[in-house]
């Protein structure tokens, strides 16, 4: 499976705003981004005028970027997206979301969606009961994700349930850390994603 390997704190100084790439780091004066708030390489720190398409462009890779998708992953989804009635830019955003590795990560179970991504590949969580290694399975209202109690003593949950006490999670979801286990309540409306996202901009580059 294609992956990108590569350094991710370089994304957040490209996008000039903090991705939340590196989970805990991303808060402490370790991150790249607050040492250094400038894209990288040797014209970087000069003055960087975009054009409509530039605009649109940045504000794709940026969320692409944050959700940790490939570029045929991402405008598949779309693809999907602007085939359900409604908002096109709104049901990509909820499609994004209601992804599964993003649902660990926003429950807690995570410290980041890249972290998130490969514990679901390793088989450590439950889908209504059922082991499932797919990071990209839709979820639904009224499914529930448990972790599997084989992977209850592992570290990077550990750590990361304990980090979630200091993180906000979201109102779609219903959290019961003491059991592992985490509920989607209901779908994801626009308001429920705070991160500064203009969907429209994404839409207008995927319509040309």
């Amino acid at each position: 499976m294609a992956r990108y390997s590569g350094a991710v704190c370089r994304f957040c100084r490209r996008e000039n705003q903090k991705l939340f790439l590196k989970g805990d780091r991303c808060f402490t004066e370790k991150c790249s981004f607050e040492r250094r708030a400038y894209p990288p390489g040797q014209h970087g720190q000069g003055r960087i005028k975009f054009s409509e398409f530039g605009l649109q462009l940045r504000e794709k890779q940026k969320v692409r970027r944050m959700y940790g998708l490939l570029e045929k992953q991402f405008r598949n989804l779309f693809a999907k997206a602007d085939r359900i009635r409604g908002i096109t830019g709104e049901n990509f955003l909820g499609m994004l979301e209601r992804r599964l590795d993003n649902v660990v990560f926003r429950a807690g179970f995570a410290n980041s969606r890249s972290e998130a991504r490969q514990l679901v590949r390793h088989g450590h969580f439950l889908v209504n009961g059922k082991r499932v290694n797919i990071p990209s399975l839709q979820i639904n209202k009224g499914d529930e994700v448990v972790v599997r109690e084989k992977s209850h003593n592992l570290i990077q949950i550990k750590s990361a349930i304990e980090a979630s006490k200091r993180r906000e999670i979201p109102q779609w979801i219903e959290m019961s850390p003491a059991d592992y286990r985490a509920k989607v309540r209901d779908l994801p409306a626009r308001d429920d994603i705070t991160a500064p996202i203009e969907e429209r901009l994404i839409v207008e580059l995927y319509s040309k």
